[in-house]
């Protein structure tokens, strides 16, 4: 019987490159997305120790769904990935979209919200829980064009400060995973609707932005160390990112 490890957004990007190196770690992982797909086709790549449920964060009746299937797989439930999130556009404050800025908070925040609640219970019982949810440094820092994002994820990380207050004194630690600048193939693809040159012009010159596997390695580590240990928050960026505004580009 193995501990069971729920990975939300975990379709592409980190949630996948999370969900293969837990399942490494000797997890039984739970890949949750709404694109069913894709989960089938981790799955088939991860083999028996993963189980797909087609979730999306953003209602509630999904995530009740997703909380009925994990609670009828055998085995504790001791680890909890909020990975679900995503950037809009990159518009100023003046001319921001507010469909644009909801779907950011619904997914980044109320989305978080959603799966904690649901699972909280079971993580409690297992008397050995982990939520980690992954932010990002837009959740302490602003920039032009990124108010929607920038807000969110500001939301988001009092979420997850409030939340280890709350649970003091139970057995579950409060993980917040903050990257700078990762490559993956579709978060600034997303951003920009699929313009593939603006996508690509976020990373040009940087020598080695992160990589979907660099955030799976740091989330398996802090989910793996002793339990009394509880790394409240990490933040990450590739050594040519000093800051979210000094970044070294190669010419």
């Amino acid at each position: 019987m193995k501990n069971i490890a729920v990975v939300t957004g975990a379709s592409s990007g980190i949630g996948a490159a999370t969900a293969r190196r837990l399942a490494t770690e000797g997890f039984h992982v739970v890949v949750a997305a709404r694109r069913a797909d894709r989960l089938a086709a981790l799955v088939g790549e991860i083999g028996p120790d993963a189980t797909a449920v087609e979730c999306d964060v953003t209602s509630e009746e999904s995530v009740a769904a997703l909380a009925t299937a994990v609670g009828a797989l055998d085995g504790p439930v001791t680890l909890l990935v909020n990975n679900a999130g995503g950037a809009i556009g990159l518009d100023p404050v003046e001319t921001g979209s507010a469909d644009d800025w909801q779907q950011m908070y619904d997914v980044n925040v109320l989305g978080t919200l959603r799966v904690t609640k649901a699972l909280i219970p079971a993580l409690v019982a297992s008397e050995n829980g982990t939520i980690v949810t992954v932010g990002s440094t837009a959740a302490f820092t602003v920039y032009e064009g990124g108010g929607g994002y920038t807000a969110a994820k500001h939301a988001q990380t009092a979420l997850v400060g409030t939340l280890r207050l709350e649970l003091s004194g139970k057995p579950v630690r409060i993980v917040e995973v903050d990257p700078g600048m990762v490559r993956t193939d579709e978060f600034s693809l997303k951003r920009f609707g699929g313009d593939q040159a603006r996508a690509d012009a976020i990373y040009d010159g940087v020598k080695e932005p992160l990589v979907a596997d660099d955030i799976a390695d740091i989330i398996a580590f802090a989910a793996t160390r002793p339990h009394h240990v509880n790394l409240d928050r990490i933040v990450v960026r590739p050594i040519a990112q000093a800051a979210q505004y000094k970044v070294f580009r190669q010419p």
